[in-house]
């Protein structure tokens, strides 16, 4: 993806992350090995990370409050990659899924890396037979193994209609 962004000279499809370590930190880490730059949104806990070395420093952002870390991130994005995680994660997922969801966001290519995690975590086929969410917003996503399936939706990707 950092090697598309640089064809725009780093204007268009930065990869932006959380800014920690794991695999925000390989996020991070990929786009500078490609000659990138990338940002890191990090949110200050009182226990948490610094920012990852391979943030670009110029594109280091600290944030105290989730709700606005959450709408900077979602607000430019492109494509969202979730990857297994904790209560934080699941959060911003959930709501990121439900601005989708309720139309207050673009639908936008929003990937699920580990079906095997995803589906044990959560029973999504129980929320729409529970008529909490409908069949249809089960579309809003899609879980993927392997970045290469990641870019293949990313490049099918068409607005639902």
């Amino acid at each position: 993806m950092t090697e598309r962004s640089l064809e725009t000279y780093g204007r268009e499809g930065v990869i932006c992350t959380g800014g920690g370590p794991g695999v925000m930190e390989a996020g991070n880490r990929g786009a500078d090995e490609a000659g990138g730059q990338s940002i890191g949104l990090n949110i200050v806990l009182p226990h948490e990370q610094a920012p990852n070395a391979y943030v670009t420093p110029d594109l280091s952002f600290n944030f105290h409050y989730f709700a606005i870390r959450k709408m900077h991130f979602l607000m430019r994005a492109k494509a969202v990659c979730v990857f297994p995680g904790g209560f934080g994660t699941l959060d911003e997922m959930f709501e990121s899924l439900t601005l989708i969801q309720t139309g207050r966001m673009k639908p936008i290519p929003f990937l699920l890396f580990g079906r095997d995690w995803w589906e044990k975590v959560v029973n999504w086929s129980h929320l729409a037979e529970a008529g909490v969410i409908s069949p249809e917003d089960l579309s809003l996503f899609a879980m993927v193994e392997t970045a290469e399936e990641a870019v293949a939706v990313i490049d099918g990707w068409t607005v639902p209609a």
